[in-house]
């Protein structure tokens, strides 16, 4: 949910007076030779495990003949210098009324603490039930720390926020739009916190592109067997996923190192960290950017695109897409990988939704497929390539989540979670209306004009 118009602008004003950064540059993975390739590692319950036994646990679980996990993961993990986790329990959340049920449920279950990340949190009628289920637990003794995005919650009125901290809630506003109110020396307007994330008791975490507001409350058509106007009442499709296990820990030190940034003081005393248990058997990787280390998602994308060898189906809410990705799409497709891309038919940010229509020849004559969904408004940030590797988080594909924005992705490999990612987007395919070559030829005018008015904005959308 992107909205504030007028604040778009003033943040495109604001950083017009600085220079463009660049997107890194990433080698093929066939460009190196066998000899450069680093080691593979991965870390459980327990610490690190043997690089013979890594490599015996993705073996197990793979079909040959598609994407190499190995080799994948041990890229990954160079580029990033982030492990993969073994050992956790990963749950995919459909929608917006599955995952608000969850995210309270584990709310009202919490013993020790509360930690929640959001860039929205709207006071509304799902809000106001957030918020309750909060307080309620720190008047229970729980811990609760909030942080919150000061543009993502422009407009909502300050005494929402002020009846959470008397109740003994710690809340920070990330990066304030107000001047008066900086804690440091630097105004950083355009750079955002774009994350979803709640961890409960250290035990529990989720993540994905749902925030706390009422609009994601009206669901998509799709898992809620609900009826409805869709044209009076379009509901929000989104994604988010619920992870247990060691995993976990990663994303309490992310929540932790963001904390930091915001306030000089340590956040309240509280079991943070407790041992780690095995939940289950999935291997997960977590990465978070930020503007101190801002492209570990981007290359973990560019990677997984350039080692695809069946099919990537990518799900994005906002679609400008650099040209680097450009290219590993277009490339993917052209040795004869599925590339499918569905994107938003109605979108709550005109100058985004027109300026990824400017990519749209380029992508089309490759073979690249591209669908908008309809009925729905699409605001998922997903991907799955080869049925293997699967990503769920808060970014999107364009240059403000890459390089300006504070995110965070899971990526979870294996093909038992591949299945589900792939049955939830071939079931939103069933939604979406597919852009032929043909057709795309014939749109207005209008509409071409507006692409390219939009696209000379790309960099700061």
């Amino acid at each position: 949910m992107r909205g504030h118009g007028l604040l778009a602008l003033a943040l495109l004003c604001c950083s017009l007076f600085g220079a463009c950064a660049s997107l890194p540059q990433l080698a093929p993975a066939s460009s190196r030779d066998s000899a450069s390739m680093p080691a593979l590692q991965l870390q459980g319950a327990q610490g690190e495990l043997s690089a013979a036994r890594a490599r015996a646990l993705l073996a197990k679980r793979w079909p040959q003949g598609r994407l190499d996990p190995a080799t994948l993961a041990a890229l990954e993990q160079d580029a990033t210098g982030v492990p993969l986790i073994v050992g956790n329990r990963c749950t995919l959340l459909f929608d917006g009324p599955q995952t608000m049920g969850e995210m309270l449920k584990a709310i009202r279950g919490a013993r020790n603490h509360i930690n929640l990340e959001t860039y929205i949190f709207d006071q509304d009628e799902l809000g106001l039930e957030f918020a309750e289920a909060l307080m309620a637990k720190q008047r229970q003794g729980v811990t609760v720390n909030i942080l919150y995005d000061s543009v993502g919650t422009l407009g909502v009125p300050a005494e929402f926020f002020q009846r959470m901290r008397e109740a003994g809630i710690r809340l920070l506003e990330f990066n304030p739009v107000n001047p008066a109110h900086l804690r440091g020396d630097t105004w950083q307007l355009n750079q955002r916190d774009h994350r979803k994330v709640l961890i409960v008791d250290g035990r529990v975490a989720f993540t994905g592109g749902i925030n706390i507001s009422a609009s994601y409350a009206r669901s998509s058509l799709f898992h809620s067997g609900r009826k409805r106007n869709a044209a009076r009442q379009p509901g929000w499709r989104d994604t988010h996923i619920k992870v247990e296990g060691p995993a976990v820990r990663a994303f309490q030190w992310l929540f932790v190192r963001q904390w930091a940034t915001q306030d000089s003081q340590d956040l309240p005393d509280a079991d943070y960290f407790p041992p780690a248990a095995n939940a289950g058997d999935k291997l997960v990787r977590v990465l978070g950017s930020d503007s101190d280390d801002p492209f570990d998602i981007y290359k973990a994308y560019q990677l997984a695109f350039q080692q695809a060898r069946t099919s990537i189906h990518l799900t994005s809410a906002y679609f400008v897409p650099d040209p680097q990705t450009i290219a590993a799409l277009t490339a993917a497709a052209r040795r004869g990988v599925d590339v499918r891309i569905i994107l938003p038919g109605v979108s709550d940010s005109g100058l985004v939704f027109y300026a990824g229509h400017a990519y749209y020849d380029q992508l089309l004559d490759s073979g690249v497929k591209i669908y908008h969904l309809k009925l729905s408004v699409l605001h998922a940030k997903t991907a799955v390539i080869d049925g293997l590797w699967s990503t769920v988080g808060s970014t999107n594909i364009d240059t403000r989540s890459f390089m300006h924005n504070s995110e965070l992705n899971v990526v979870v490999l294996g093909a038992e979670f591949g299945q589900q990612m792939e049955a939830a987007f071939q079931e939103d395919l069933r939604n979406s209306g597919e852009i032929t070559r043909a057709a795309w030829q014939q749109r207005p005018w209008l509409d071409r004009l507006r692409e390219w008015a939009a696209s000379l904005m790309h960099y700061w959308l």
